[in-house]
């Protein structure tokens, strides 16, 4: 078992992992700019990718426990912060005189600071929202019935991140009826992503529960999401 000066377990894939999650937030983020319209549904473009987050945040739970979802979540916060604030930046530098794009940069990446606002809060409620139910259910299920766990924490996670950003995002923008539609279109896509992935997520967290050597149950976790240093240790 590979571990730090400080006791900390090292594990071969937890930055990978971390990584990937990062990723999916930030490119989800500034796809989600566009509306768009398929058939009777009419959602963000991040709700392609986005609901990767949360199978990668199910992955983390069940396999690294909640505190390492935690640290992971936080980074995530401060990459999507700082994705924000470089953009901003950016989309407030002068343009070079000859380069004719400015006014679509700013239109495409120029997000307002409800738009961002409304990304942080959705992601920290959602994201913690989806690893505390499925931390708390692994216990009570005796880690049995893992489809039940990754798809009943979607499920609550969700429906909090969607109407949480749709909300502080598009409420007094878009007329109600489209940003009613917005949400529980946005949020039946994204279920039903997380269902349509279960046999893979099942595959992955069986892998590395066994690469990994770990399968934490959090039977005596404090679930506070600010306490970021309190980190899993062996034993």
């Amino acid at each position: 078992m590979n571990m730090t000066s400080s006791g900390r377990r090292l594990y071969k894939h937890l930055d990978f992992v971390t990584a990937s999650l990062v990723a999916v937030l930030i490119v989800s983020n500034i796809a989600a700019t566009k509306i768009i319209q398929i058939g009777p549904f009419a959602f963000d473009g991040g709700t392609f990718l986005f609901p990767l987050s949360y199978i990668f945040g199910d992955v983390l739970t069940e396999v690294y426990g909640y505190k390492s979802s935690r640290r992971v979540i936080w980074t995530g916060f401060l990459w999507l912060f700082v994705t924000a604030i470089t953009l901003a930046l950016v989309d407030g530098a002068t343009p070079a005189g000859d380069w004719p794009l400015q006014e679509s940069f700013h239109a495409i990446l120029g997000q307002t600071p409800r738009i961002v606002i409304a990304s942080l809060c959705g992601y920290l409620a959602g994201e913690f929202s989806n690893s505390y139910v499925l931390a708390r259910m692994k216990v009570w299920m005796a880690g049995k019935q893992l489809w039940a766990r990754t798809i009943g924490s979607t499920l609550v996670g969700q429906i909090v991140d969607t109407v949480i950003f749709t909300v502080i995002a598009f409420a007094g923008v878009l007329p109600n009826e489209l940003l009613f539609t917005a949400i529980w279109s946005g949020y039946i896509f994204k279920v039903g992503i997380e269902v349509l992935f279960t046999p893979v997520t099942y595959r992955i967290v069986n892998w590395l529960k066994r690469v990994e050597n770990e399968d934490y149950y959090d039977t005596n976790t404090n679930f506070n999401p600010f306490l970021v240093g309190d980190v899993n240790r062996a034993g």
